[in-house]
């Protein structure tokens, strides 16, 4: 049996228009020549997507991407320019801060609005009122206005009434970045009971981590475009290609108005091999990982350093060093070098890997960052999963003898 759709998206596209004066004087006085006054900015372009019911959707892109513009179309708070989109079931959003509150009234008024607005009832809000309020952790502050909230106030008491309404659909835009860690932590606990419970979630974030450890599916943007759906460990080396591109742009812009960005020091390659792997180039267990960073001074250089990464597929760092670490010292004077990094007898689990290589001055500032420099595959073991591998030994044991109560 096939899975329902819970969101149909079709072909939608959204366009801003930005007005170029500056004051409601000069619009008037530019009336008749409006459209001289005016750009038009496509925030989506054309896109189409099915989410099934059941699944956790990530919206990822650099800024300016269209991510937020789309999730809010989804949501209905925005309607497309052209195109559909079609829902079903409870919605719930927690799409920016604050959103849906009312500043001069108080915590426990803004629950009852709240509430309202996402479908509930009187007496089902008093049903869920204590749990929300409970979940929030702000009791203290629950009858006072919440035009004095801090951000992170606004925050709890906005996400426990979310997914308190008992949604079939959540929408949640970047608003968990804000908040301290044990309740971000309540907040990926209730995220993931909504998974196991089969409901629906799209979730817009900057967080590579937060994005593969949450969802089964990933969507990149790139100027209102979508450049990749499927995959999370793909979609976010996808995502990672995109901001690599988008450095390129940069330059060959600045290339093109006559002010070309200046690198004092150049990286063209970085390499991964192993003392173990197969013609596919998969390393094998145990093997000894070799990277090679080739970089070229191109003028004296201040003393300097070289760090080096090895990430998982969704970003997370694995080990990180810097050649300060490793005691070596870099050369100031122009030339093309090489370094080489040996990470011996490695204990990676199996999965893909990216190496990032970052240049910085000792005094802390940024000469230039590779991300991803190379990507490598490291084979399964078998036994477990993971980012390291453990030596993992096991027994079963009997510690006592069943109870009589009914126990056979």
């Amino acid at each position: 049996m096939t899975t329902p759709t819970i969101i149909h998206v079709e072909d939608v596209s959204k366009r801003f228009v930005m007005h170029k004066d500056k004051s409601i004087k000069e619009r008037i006085l530019n009336f008749s020549r409006a459209r001289k006054h005016q750009d038009d900015f496509w925030a989506l372009k054309d896109i189409s997507l099915d989410i099934t019911m059941g699944t956790t959707v990530g919206l990822v892109g650099h800024n300016g991407s269209g991510k937020s513009t789309l999730l809010k179309v989804v949501g209905g708070i925005i309607q497309p320019t052209t195109g559909n989109v079609s829902r079903r079931g409870r919605m719930a959003a927690l799409l920016e801060l604050g959103a849906g509150f009312h500043p001069d009234l108080t915590g426990r008024e803004n629950v009852y609005l709240n509430s309202a607005i996402l479908g509930l009832s009187r007496s089902e809000t008093d049903r869920y009122f204590d749990e929300i309020v409970d979940f929030s952790g702000i009791e203290d502050f629950i009858d006072t206005q919440v035009k004095f909230y801090s951000s992170g106030m606004y925050v709890r008491l906005a996400f426990a009434v979310a997914v308190h309404v008992d949604p079939d659909l959540l929408l949640v835009d970047e608003v968990l970045a804000v908040g301290d860690e044990p309740f971000q932590r309540k907040c990926m606990a209730k995220i993931a009971q909504f998974q196991a419970e089969g409901r629906t979630i799209v979730l817009v974030s900057h967080s590579a981590e937060q994005v593969g450890a949450l969802c089964d599916r990933v969507v990149v943007l790139e100027h209102g475009e979508m450049l990749h759906d499927g995959d999370p460990a793909q979609a976010l080396r996808v995502l990672r290609g995109s901001f690599s591109d988008e450095a390129v742009r940069h330059e060959e812009k600045l290339e093109a108005e006559g002010r070309p960005e200046h690198h004092v020091v150049e990286v063209p390659q970085v390499t991964v091999t192993a003392s173990d792997q197969d013609t596919d180039g998969i390393i094998a267990p145990r093997a000894d990982i070799h990277v090679s960073v080739q970089y070229e001074v191109l003028e004296t250089i201040e003393p300097w350093l070289i760090g080096v990464a090895l990430e998982t597929a969704v970003g997370n760092v694995v080990y990180r060093m810097t050649t300060r670490e490793l005691g070596e010292t870099l050369p100031l004077q122009p030339g093309t070098y090489e370094l080489n990094v040996t990470f011996k007898n490695h204990n990676l689990g199996g999965g893909s890997y990216s190496v990032s290589v970052g240049l910085a001055y000792e005094s802390g500032a940024t000469i230039l960052v590779v991300n991803p420099a190379a990507t490598f595959e490291v084979a399964d073991y078998g036994i477990g999963r993971g980012a390291i591998r453990l030596d993992v030994e096991s027994s079963v044991k009997r510690i006592a003898a069943a109870r009589a109560a009914g126990i056979s």
